[in-house]
């Protein structure tokens, strides 16, 4: 929708003629801009909507500005029709014709009835001029703000609708397949997800039906009709929320699949602790008997709490009961481990000082076996603190700490007749002297 040229003097027949060729292709683009505004499918889906809200209250002034819009542009039909009769009424106008034309084309000259323009106008006035100009620019405002208004509601229900049925359709999915898990409302937390995101959508597109300007982000800096999108920030919410339940759904089907193996794995982890526990306090036993002077550190029982959570999971497997089996088999699982784990250290606590014990052993053995490739094994006084050593090692209860220090006396004792100079024996001598 164009714009006249400014008022002036009295035109000549080439301005007019000219003045009149915009006014003509400036109608038939109003023309046509308010048929397309009269057919869009958005005006049509507003006059039939039950509109609430902020909708509501811009479609009950849209439809007073498309009513003002199209009496406007009768009186500017009426206004240009008149001008071109003048125009016509002889080839070269006269300078009578050229005032009236310039008049007609420039001035004031098109009057509205104030019961058509009404409030849009200025209440209390009988008739409202208009130059042609001012026509088109009150138009042109008139027509921006209704088709703004028309646009931005369509693309609303073009773009949120049609999604928040689609997710209600994939909804209804989830919940038909977490119904069939025992999914429900009031039993798990995924099914009290389902009632509300189905609530939640359900009272989302009411809403967006009944008010979508209420779910429109205007693009910062845009003034073109409709110039901005569809708030989806409730959508895209109950949209990951779903998809999160969804997640849960699947896991608890992953449950059903392979509930039976996973159970046999928790049996074997815990039966392994079992046993490792048995052997830890079998072993305590033997260190105490073995072993005196040493903390040797209690073994608990069995975890019976694990067990009989074991048998609650076999129990939920038995009766399908898969929404509740899922998390107690992931809690269960990690639990199992801990416990193997812990009965491994407490084995590895208690034979502690057999360990030690059997380290000492070994590095007394081995200095001697040191001790006797330098030709020292039948020194008394190794053979001596190597005896006195082996009898703490070797009996029962042993105490490690007095043993220690026996074997520490025995490798210095060793230690200074290796790296001690040694005195050739007469028998060396002999050997030699032979030699040469």
């Amino acid at each position: 929708m164009g714009v006249t040229g400014p008022p002036g003097p009295v035109m000549d027949r080439d301005e007019v003629d000219r003045a009149l060729a915009r006014l003509g292709a400036e109608h038939e683009a109003i023309e046509t801009s308010l048929l397309a505004l009269q057919d869009h499918a958005g005006r049509r889906l507003l006059e039939g909507a039950e509109l609430t809200g902020v909708t509501k209250e811009r479609w009950a002034s849209a439809e007073v500005s498309i009513t003002l819009l199209w009496a406007y542009f009768d009186a500017y039909t009426d206004a240009l029709r008149g001008a071109r009769d003048i125009r016509s009424r002889r080839r070269w106008s006269s300078r009578e014709d050229l005032l009236e034309l310039t008049e007609l084309l420039r001035g004031e000259s098109v009057t509205v009835a104030g019961s058509v323009t009404g409030s849009a106008a200025g209440a209390g006035k009988l008739s409202h001029s208009f130059s042609l100009t001012g026509l088109v620019d009150r138009m042109n405002e008139l027509y921006a703000s209704s088709l703004d208004m028309v646009v931005t509601a369509d693309a609303v229900w073009s773009a949120l609708p049609a999604r928040i049925d689609l997710l209600a359709a994939e909804l209804q999915r989830t919940r038909r397949l977490a119904h069939s898990v025992g999914v429900r409302p009031g039993e798990h937390p995924a099914g009290d997800d389902l009632e509300r995101i189905t609530h939640t959508l359900t009272s989302l597109r009411e809403q967006v039906v009944s008010d979508p300007l209420a779910f429109w982000v205007r693009a910062q800096g845009s003034s073109a009709p409709g110039g901005g999108r569809p708030d989806t920030t409730v959508y895209d919410r109950e949209a990951r929320a779903l998809e999160d339940v969804r997640r849960e759904i699947d896991a608890v089907l992953t449950v059903r699949q392979d509930a039976e193996q996973r159970l046999v794995r928790l049996r074997d982890v815990l039966s392994r602790a079992d046993r490792t526990l048995a052997e830890a306090r079998t072993a305590r036993g033997e260190v105490l008997a073995k072993i005196a002077a040493t903390e040797v550190p209690v073994v608990s029982g069995p975890p019976t709490v694990l067990h009989e959570q074991l048998a609650t999971a076999a129990e939920y497997r038995r009766h399908a009961q898969w929404h509740r089996l899922s998390p107690l088999l992931e809690s269960l699982e990690q639990k199992a481990e801990d416990e193997l784990l812990r009965a491994r250290e407490s084995l590895t606590a208690v034979t502690q000082p057999l360990a030690v014990r059997a380290e000492l052993r070994g590095r007394l053995d081995a200095y001697k076996a040191k001790v006797a490739r330098h030709g020292l094994a039948e020194d008394p006084f190794l053979i001596e603190r190597y005896d006195a050593a082996r009898r703490m090692l070797w009996s029962a209860p042993c105490d490690l700490r007095v043993a220690e220090q026996a074997v520490l006396r025995y490798q210095r004792a060793a230690a200074e007749l290796l790296t001690a100079p040694r005195v050739p024996e007469q028998g060396d001598l002999e050997d030699r002297r032979g030699e040469q």
